[in-house]
């Protein structure tokens, strides 16, 4: 079961306010759709083909969802340079779904059934509709960003964060309830001493619905909150920044998407409203914050995120200066990390079936970067052939996801909190869950605020309907 993140929630949140766009977008699929990136052969031997299937062209915009693609992409470039995986080189094949449901289908065809890749790498998908043709088809999907519940009702799908729901393929989580915790809010609460909060939502069902959520994790670790609603179409900002200063709000957390947020934050502004912490998410931890709320400086002051992975600009950790020197000087996000982590996870479980030869014991165990580490202590066998998803030198869809679903933790040399994925028949009740967070500072960025590892609390566990 993945803790409840604000990652996964706000991704939730995107997906159900764009359900009127994504139904007027009709079935076309995107020129771009089928994007290849082909690559030679290599000395070693035949390459090993992985997909990577990205809602680029989706109405929310060409730079929203491709930050996984770009760091999947960056590690697998700097994995060949160093002679591929074993010798072998990865070859990419992208596929741009368009953000719908349709063209969502069309990719898991064309990379699954057509381009026969061995495993889908750092999936990203507004409306994930082919998971369960992925599913039955036995392809891994590692590393993938849970945008949607698929993550937490399929089997051979590994979303980044980990889950411990049964998967059985039926409905997500337990019996269509899902399970998260209240560690953002007691984090605030313990170290920025914070009391009272304000939820701000849209009039929107999912916006709504993700609000009320909130509103009980936060009253559950003892805050007094402030529930702020505007209308979607004709949102009143200026009336809400009132009445967070009339409410002396100390934390405001929101059910809004990133247009909304600036707005709400230019409304501040204007009316000189403070607050000590504006919480956003995963989705927004990127270096564009600055030109995002270029006229609500004293909102951006403000602006922390939280997470599960380790902050982009935390460089005196080795495994995030080798992210981004393979980079280079391009913008960073915090997506693209968690990309670059999803291709070096895939990475460590096919080296893992490699260094065992396909034994029958136990997947290996590794948890090195884009050029490697130890090799694994026995490999869960396969079946052989492509059609099983054997790839040659025992590596087989079966020993990855032996690896994938081993009980020890996998942290990507330390870029992502503990990842595991286990089969609870009966959700907790309380879990012991750790928390990256990260406050903005204009002329450094984000700056990490304590470690990850150490930013730990044990905290109720609160069922949902996705």
């Amino acid at each position: 079961m993945s803790p409840f993140r604000a990652a996964e929630a706000g991704a939730a949140l995107l997906l159900g306010l764009l359900l009127i766009l994504l139904t007027a977008c009709g079935s076309r699929l995107p020129e771009r759709a089928f994007e290849t990136r082909p690559t030679a052969h290599p000395s070693g031997g035949e390459p090993l083909r992985v997909g990577i299937i990205t809602s680029v062209t989706s109405p929310v915009g060409g730079q929203a969802f491709t930050g996984t693609r770009d760091g999947a992409r960056a590690y697998f470039d700097a994995l060949n340079a160093r002679g591929g995986l074993d010798g072998r080189r990865i070859e990419v094949e992208t596929c741009d779904d368009g953000g719908s449901g349709v063209g969502n289908n069309a990719c898991v065809h064309r990379l699954v059934d057509e381009r026969r890749v061995f495993a889908l790498v750092a999936t990203t998908a507004l409306d994930y509709a082919g998971a369960p043709l992925v599913s039955r088809a036995g392809v891994p999907d590692v590393g993938g960003q849970p945008l949607t519940p698929a993550y937490d009702t399929y089997p051979h799908l590994y979303g980044i964060y980990g889950s411990s729901a049964p998967r059985t393929g039926k409905e997500p989580g337990w019996g269509g309830v899902l399970y998260g915790g209240t560690e953002v809010y007691r984090w605030f609460a313990r170290e920025k001493g914070a009391r009272t909060a304000a939820v701000v939502s849209y009039n929107q069902s999912a916006s709504a619905a993700y609000a009320r959520l909130v509103t009980r994790g936060l009253r559950a670790e003892g805050y007094r909150v402030v529930e702020e609603q505007v209308d979607f179409a004709l949102p009143n900002f200026r009336a809400v920044a009132a009445d967070l200063r009339a409410q002396h709000v100390d934390v405001l957390f929101d059910a809004m998407d990133t247009h909304g947020n600036v707005r709400l934050c230019e409304a501040m502004e204007s009316l000189g409203v403070r607050v000590d912490a504006k919480v956003t998410n995963v989705q927004n931890w990127s270096s564009s914050v600055a030109r995002d709320y270029a006229r609500a400086p004293g909102c951006r002051d403000a602006l922390w995120v939280t997470g599960a992975s380790r902050n982009h600009q935390d460089t005196g950790h080795p495994a995030v200066r080798e992210f981004r020197a393979a980079m280079g000087d391009r913008p960073l996000s915090q997506w693209q990390l968690e990309g670059w982590a999803a291709a070096m996870w895939f990475t460590d479980a096919a080296r893992s079936c490699l260094a065992a030869g396909g034994g029958d014991g136990g997947a290996g165990r590794n948890d090195g970067g884009a050029d490697g580490g130890g090799g694994g202590n026995g490999g869960a066998g396969g079946d052989g052939g492509v059609s099983s998803g054997a790839a040659g030198d025992g590596l087989t869809r079966a020993c990855v996801e032996a690896y994938l679903n081993r009980p020890e933790a996998y942290t990507a040399r330390g870029l992502l909190l503990p990842v595991r994925y286990e089969h609870l028949a009966r959700p907790p009740a309380t879990r012991n869950t750790c928390l990256s967070v990260a406050r903005w500072q204009d002329g450094r960025g984000w700056v990490s605020q304590g470690e990850m590892t150490e930013n730990c609390a044990t905290v109720p566990q609160l069922g949902y309907r996705p």
